[in-house]
């Protein structure tokens, strides 16, 4: 709520967004915490998370080819995302978003 670097968050709760992804052979939704538009006009999509599971690895590998998919198209802005293991990691995160 403080950083300089921050525009406007939200929690990804309701909104829709997901990014399908493969484990196990099942096709599963994974819903990223924060969605967070830097006031550089970039956005990023934040998750956070205390333990780190081979799911959520490969989430975060499918994560990162939406992540380029999008970047690639270039008609929806630059994205990027981003894991935080504890809230004191957030500040670091965004100052590593200036460009």
């Amino acid at each position: 709520d403080t950083s300089d670097e921050v525009a406007a968050w939200v929690k990804n709760d309701h909104l829709g967004f997901e990014v399908l992804y493969i484990y196990r052979g099942v096709v599963r939704k994974y819903r990223p915490d924060f969605l967070v538009r830097l006031k550089s006009g970039d956005m990023l999509v934040l998750e956070t998370k205390g333990q780190d599971t081979e799911q959520d690895r490969v989430k975060r590998r499918y994560l990162d080819e939406w992540v380029q998919a999008v970047n690639a198209h270039g008609g929806f802005g630059r994205w990027a995302a981003a894991v935080a293991r504890n809230p004191g990691e957030i500040r670091g995160i965004l100052a590593q978003m200036r460009r």
